[in-house]
């Protein structure tokens, strides 16, 4: 079984307008998109890569999206596509958000601090952290470069240890194995912390080699197979782990099943 814990699409009416936008930052950045953003798209390279399940992670850009976001999310939902909650960390509405996604059995909440403009552990964003993950929701960050945002980034593994440590045994993920083009910092302030890593966006960056180094510091138990797609190509991210020198059992927990004990499936 696969579980790509890591994908985008949009609404099909949506789909051309942000496809044409956003290749743009795909482009400078080197990423080049493998389907349309479509629903049928994903699950068309699903079929063709061998995906069973993946997981939607809508990113809302403005406050007005939360809500949009939720209705779409839950029209999407079915035995091949889950997604999860994209959030706007707005002051005034997050909570009422945050107990809306729980109410329409959302397991989860994407947040991306670079296109929602904020510092990941600044502190005013603690009660929105506290209050999800007291709510048994899981929290999947971007972390590290993206080529909308310019150094410093508002993530890096200094900042997610900050909240490992604040947090304690809440169920945080950092996309991009932990922070895009930061592995070094990666491997000394993450390895073997209780945080998820995803792999998302991936292989053809970090490597085999930093790949092993960090799973083995990290262990298999908290790390999740993701793609990035459509800006990374699932199939040759699924290779390359496939290809790793991994027992059974650490290939089936990063594969599949760490994502169905967060996702309660």
């Amino acid at each position: 079984m696969v579980i790509d814990f890591h994908t985008h699409i949009f609404p099909d009416k949506l789909a051309p307008k942000a496809y044409e936008v956003l290749s743009i930052n795909a482009k400078a950045a080197g990423y080049q998109h493998i389907h349309n953003l479509t629903k049928d798209g994903l699950v068309a390279k699903m079929d063709e890569y061998g995906v069973d399940i993946s997981v939607v992670c809508p990113v809302a850009t403005k406050p007005t999206q939360s809500i949009k976001n939720l209705e779409w999310g839950v029209t999407i939902n079915d035995e091949r596509i889950i997604s999860i909650a994209g959030l706007y960390p707005e002051k005034e509405s997050w909570k009422q958000n945050v107990d809306t996604a729980i109410s329409m059995g959302y397991k989860g909440i994407k947040l991306h601090p670079e296109y929602q403009n904020f510092i990941l552990d600044d502190e005013a964003m603690f009660p929105l952290y506290e209050y999800a993950f007291g709510k048994g929701l899981f929290i999947l960050f971007h972390a590290g470069y993206d080529p909308i945002g310019s150094e410093p980034f508002k993530t890096n593994p200094k900042k997610f240890l900050r909240l490992v440590e604040e947090f304690k045994g809440a169920k945080i993920i950092a996309a991009h194995f932990g922070g895009q083009s930061q592995w070094d910092d990666v491997e000394t302030y993450l390895a073997g912390k209780d945080i998820y890593l995803d792999t998302s966006m991936g292989f053809k960056y970090y490597g085999k080699d930093k790949f092993l180094s960090i799973l083995a510091k990290h262990g298999a138990d908290k790390v999740l197979f993701g793609s990035d797609s459509p800006w990374s190509n699932t199939g040759e991210e699924l290779d390359a782990l496939v290809e790793l020198p991994l027992s059974k059992d650490d290939k089936d927990k990063i594969l599949y099943k760490n994502a169905k004990v967060l996702l309660k499936i």
